[in-house]
């Protein structure tokens, strides 16, 4: 997996690419919890995301909690194997995507 971070004031854009599984979610996990102090905004972007376990979902999950405390985060560019996931297990009720 390969994360590419854009920093515009505060507002934070991820670029997640590759598989976001057990073994890579602690990547993004990490980043996360280094990027995020002074962060209103948080985009991650999907576009070359190709699988998301349930690994990914909770650090997905931690960082949209982390966000409600300090600003908000927006999902972008999923594709539909993403979304279907994303769908089944009802975290459109809890994460905002574009």
């Amino acid at each position: 997996m390969k994360i590419d971070k854009t920093l515009d004031g505060s507002k934070l854009t991820m670029s997640v690419e590759g598989r976001l599984d057990s073994i890579t979610a602690p990547m993004l996990e990490s980043e996360l919890k280094a990027g995020l102090d002074g962060i209103t905004e948080l985009i991650l972007d999907f576009s070359d995301l190709v699988y998301l376990s349930s690994a990914g979902l909770r650090v997905i999950l931690a960082g949209q909690k982390q966000m409600n405390k300090q600003g908000s985060m927006v999902i972008t560019n999923a594709n539909e194997a993403i979304m279907e996931i994303i769908r089944i297990t009802d975290f459109t009720k809890i994460l905002m995507i574009k």
